[in-house]
């Protein structure tokens, strides 16, 4: 056999190459979606979306761009066989962003046979030799992992430990006022966060994690989890990348990202489990009993129905999950409340017209809040303009193809919903989507249920995140106090000010 030199590698190499970059340029040219629009760079490569991604600035773009397409495809002159599809664009080879209510269900629903996109892959251990209940791509497995624990995040159990979410409160309350006090500006993203921990923390062990005592971030797990957040979302992009990356995250001697927010995470599980097992931690039937201890009992009783691994992932998931997306709700609504006053003084109106007529306690409970109709509309609203995910959440289009918004995707294609897009639809939220305005969920109940259908932040679809029942609760129970604030207006007004220069990005 000759002996390969460089001098006969070399063309072979050189041919490949050759042949990847021909099939690249003449591919979307023969595809069947050659004809959806998006930025010329996307046809090609993945590196558009990524560099969109690493600037934070890809919901305002996918936004904008499915704003410029629509407006093409709606004009009278283009309404024909060969008009653009406005609310299709593409963001890479083959992913596509999609902005139409029906495809909701037909993405995320139930038995569509959508299987999560490589993207999710990120958000994993990739040595680990099963999944956790966010990266799992299978619908199937994924709901029988939910059903698991499903229990401890309904509306009712949720109730059950109200009094955690009173306990921060009141403390994040007392904060708030030491700073309107000393009439300094406080960072409110900042100690959002440090509420939504300490939260998570009673709910999931029984005890604050320390974050509002301090005012700290306890163990450097805030920006540990924003590191792990931001590499998620970037090397899902380019996934095959993933396990890699991990590995030299591993060997690396500074513990960050999500290394870092599983060692926290263990740590609080282990400290419980040690108190739980020396007895030091007795029931107490007026305590409310929270996740942990719940499902130890479970194990305890059945432990193949729920395993040490389940706990482990239920913990790992609420401190990196539940804790980023509620403190930005928390913070967003804030933003809005003072960029727009007549709103924070209507919102006002409303519980002390509640106060008055005894309809509402101190501390506002969950079950009383859901019945102030403008504070649902307020926080529904601020959810809409400021959604906690900006990407589009990709699903694997299933063996048989599918059509969406008008136009079919083969087999394998990559497509999907960005909250982002689907609150700027002006068919569905009308043409002043851009303004802050509550009373749009006030208005006919007919108009209300198509935006409801589209409110793409709390979900009925099974394939979204847990612990969203969380942050419902949350939301209401600490907002309503929060804003309760008419007998220190006065008071409140220089840190309400504070919060005024930004809103959190993603």
């Amino acid at each position: 056999m000759e002996r390969l030199t460089a001098s006969t590698i070399w063309p072979f190499v050189a041919v490949c190459v050759l042949c990847w970059i021909l099939t690249t340029l003449i591919r979307p040219f023969v595809s069947p979606l050659r004809r959806v629009p998006g930025p010329l760079l996307a046809r090609y490569t993945r590196l558009w979306l990524f560099n969109e991604t690493y600037r934070s600035t890809f919901p305002k773009t996918n936004t904008e761009l499915h704003k410029k397409y629509g407006q093409i495809h709606f004009l009278a002159f283009y309404r024909s066989s060969n008009s653009l599809p406005g609310p299709i664009v593409r963001i890479a080879p083959n992913e596509y962003s999609i902005d139409d209510p029906a495809a909701v269900k037909l993405i995320y629903g139930s038995g569509r046979g959508f299987f999560k996109s490589p993207w999710y892959q990120a958000s994993g251990n990739p040595y680990s030799t099963t999944t956790n209940i966010f990266s799992e791509p299978n619908p199937h497995l994924h709901a029988a992992a939910r059903r698991k624990i499903a229990s401890a995040y309904s509306m009712t159990s949720l109730v059950q430990v109200e009094p955690f979410v009173d306990e921060c409160t009141a403390l994040f309350i007392q904060k708030m006022d030491e700073f309107a006090s000393s009439g300094a500006s406080v960072d409110i993203a900042h100690w959002m966060q440090c509420f939504a921990f300490d939260v998570i923390g009673q709910m999931t062990v029984g005890e604050r994690f320390g974050f509002l005592d301090s005012g700290n971030d306890v163990q450097g797990v805030m920006a540990s989890l924003s590191d792990y957040l931001d590499y998620c979302a970037r090397v899902g992009i380019f996934s095959e990348w993933h396990k890699t990356l991990y590995n030299r995250l591993k060997q690396s001697k500074k513990l960050t990202g999500v290394l870092n927010v599983r060692k926290f995470a263990v740590t609080q599980l282990q400290a419980k489990y040690g108190k739980l097992e020396s007895d030091e931690e007795k029931a107490d039937p007026k305590k409310p009993t929270d996740f942990i201890t719940k499902f130890l009992r479970i194990h305890n009783q059945e432990p193949s129905k729920i395993t040490k691994d389940d706990i482990s992932t239920v913990c790992v998931m609420n401190v990196g999950a539940g804790s980023d997306t509620t403190s930005i709700a928390f913070t967003a609504a804030l933003f809005y409340l003072v960029k727009y006053p007549r709103v924070l003084g209507r919102l006002r109106e409303e519980i002390r017209d509640f106060e008055a007529r005894g309809l509402i306690s101190d501390p506002i409970s969950f079950s009383e809040a859901q019945k102030m109709p403008y504070t649902q509309a307020v926080i529904k609203e601020a959810l809409r303009m400021h959604p906690a995910t900006g990407l589009i959440l990709g699903r694997v289009v299933p063996p048989a193809g599918a059509t969406l918004a008008g136009q079919f995707f083969p087999p394998g294609t990559i497509v999907g919903i960005n909250s982002w897009v689907a609150h700027a639809n002006q068919e569905v939220f009308g043409p002043d989507v851009d303004v802050f305005r509550p009373e749009r969920w006030l208005e006919e109940e007919d108009v209300v249920k198509k935006r409801d259908a589209y409110f793409m932040v709390v979900s009925s679809t099974p394939l979204i995140f847990l612990t969203e029942p969380v942050q419902a609760h949350n939301y209401l129970s600490v907002w309503s106090r929060f804003t309760d604030l008419h007998r220190k207006e006065h008071q409140y007004h220089g840190a309400l000010q504070g919060t005024s220069a930004s809103c959190p990005s993603l």
